[in-house]
């Protein structure tokens, strides 16, 4: 317990607006050993890549064991602090809720993602506070980051995004999360108003079509996340691959991998816990 409280205080100390913690999302012990490898601070995963690697879609397709077994297994394989991404907390109610996150800190992660789904306020914040509960009744300074789904708002509001994803900010800061999560593509200006609004360190996504990370850094973002598109090349390289192979028989889609030694040493490594 006291190296879980460790961890969750150090994972908490790297989210710094302007300096932001860089997470490139992992979905399973090998991905996250190679996201640790390579320096990540800490690891994070993505709900998507852990439903693909089970056979599952994303959305709340995964059962809770199953979510939390994946939890297990990728803490084992790293020694940094890991964060879950748990959805919409696998539970139909807050006490639902409190017992994920009580399984996700008996798993040994430090930190959750829960994501509202736009659903009333009053609701989430009630699983919010469910889960600060959880953790704070096992003695684990818990990351709680508060995924704000106003990416499922109808577009061309700027203005009205801006007004319900501060006003739930709000409410999920007095409900006991420590930082917000949103999905929105934003522009540098937006991004300047929400940083400046919010009362919670904010955390938003790299990938194709975002911003780059000095920029989000320049804007005063606390934290910057993969989400799920690493997990999305490396499923698309599945695909390139396999077509070349069967329609071509070459294989020049695999050039640059990681070679059979290489990965099987770091996966076979000692590791100091």
């Amino acid at each position: 317990m006291t190296n879980l409280v460790e961890k969750a205080r150090l994972f908490r100390s790297l989210h710094v607006p302007g300096k932001p913690l860089v997470l490139p999302n992992a979905w399973d012990a090998a991905s996250a050993r190679v996201v640790a490898e390579v320096g990540a601070p800490a690891v994070a995963t993505t709900s998507a890549g852990v439903a693909w690697s089970l056979g599952h879609g994303d959305g709340d397709h995964l059962s809770r064991d199953e979510a939390l077994g994946a939890v297990a297994r990728i803490t084992a394989a790293v020694d940094v602090p890991v964060t879950a991404d748990i959805e919409r907390g696998y539970a139909a109610d807050p006490e639902g809720v409190a017992e994920t996150v009580r399984g996700v800190l008996a798993a040994g992660a430090v930190g959750i993602n829960l994501e509202d789904s736009l659903r009333p306020v009053a609701e989430q914040v009630e699983r919010i506070a469910a889960a600060r509960r959880a953790a704070d009744e096992a003695g684990v300074p818990l990351f709680l980051n508060a995924r704000i789904d106003t990416h499922r708002m109808p577009s061309g509001d700027p203005a009205a995004w801006l007004e319900e994803t501060l006003v739930r900010a709000r409410a999920y800061a007095a409900a006991g999360a420590d930082g917000i999560f949103v999905l929105s593509g934003l522009d540098t200006a937006t991004i300047g108003l929400l940083v400046d609004g919010s009362p919670l360190p904010v955390n938003l996504v790299a990938g194709p079509g975002a911003l780059p990370v000095p920029a989000l850094a320049e804007a005063g973002v606390a934290r910057v996340s993969a989400g799920s598109s690493i997990a999305e090349a490396a499923y698309g390289l599945v695909r390139r691959a396999a077509r070349e192979l069967l329609a071509q028989g070459t294989t020049g889609t695999l050039e640059g991998g990681f070679d059979y030694a290489t990965l099987n040493e770091l996966l076979l490594a000692d590791r100091t816990r």
